[in-house]
């Protein structure tokens, strides 16, 4: 973990499915609360999977969060704090470049951003934004789960539908938990074809 400084960073927190992003990033909030920093969440409208106003984790952590679209929503909601964080941030709907200028336009305002999200979609392709942002960020850390095939360190999201690997033309972006991903290894996750 790099050292925070007082002004603007960037803070990405990824992985894939199952890897404690969300956790790593309400850890990080309840921190700057018990700071006393004025702090703001944001999580996609599109991710209602345990709560329209909160983010919510998959073994329960949960904060209040302001459902937002896009990026403009987050920057017009960021006057009067200090510390924002921006959870799946891979569901925005905004053009890659415009979600990395708008942080880059936060922290340049001296606030820290904390952004959680996938690395990767099902297909193991980088998610645009993620990699973009992965690279102008101060502070990266990126998690694991355990693969549910072997027990190794997993790193890929893998989509199943009907208990077999999505195809590769399937959707990019669908909203899902236990019953449409598994978290596995590079040696047990399935390609899309």
């Amino acid at each position: 973990m790099t050292r925070p400084s007082s002004g603007g960073r960037i803070e990405v927190v990824c992985g894939c499915m199952y890897s404690g992003k969300t956790e790593e990033l309400i850890r990080r909030m309840r921190h700057a609360m018990i700071a006393r920093q004025p702090c703001r969440i944001f999580t996609p409208r599109l991710d209602t999977r345990y709560s329209a106003a909160h983010v919510a984790s998959h073994t329960g952590a949960k904060l209040e969060a302001v459902p937002v679209s896009s990026i403009a929503e987050v920057l017009a909601a960021s006057e009067d704090v200090q510390v924002i964080a921006i959870d799946e941030l891979h569901f925005l709907e905004d053009a890659p470049e415009l979600i990395s200028a708008g942080c880059q336009q936060l922290a340049d305002r001296g606030l820290r951003v904390i952004v959680a999200g996938l690395d990767q979609n099902y297909r193991a392709e980088p998610f645009p934004a993620m990699m973009q942002l992965m690279a102008l960020a101060e502070q990266v850390d990126k998690l694991y789960a355990i693969c549910v095939r072997c027990g190794a360190y997993a790193t890929r999201s893998q989509r199943l539908i009907d208990g077999r690997p999505a195809p590769a033309d399937a959707p990019t972006i669908v909203v899902g938990g236990l019953d449409l991903y598994e978290a596995r290894c590079r040696a047990c996750y399935e390609p899309a074809r």
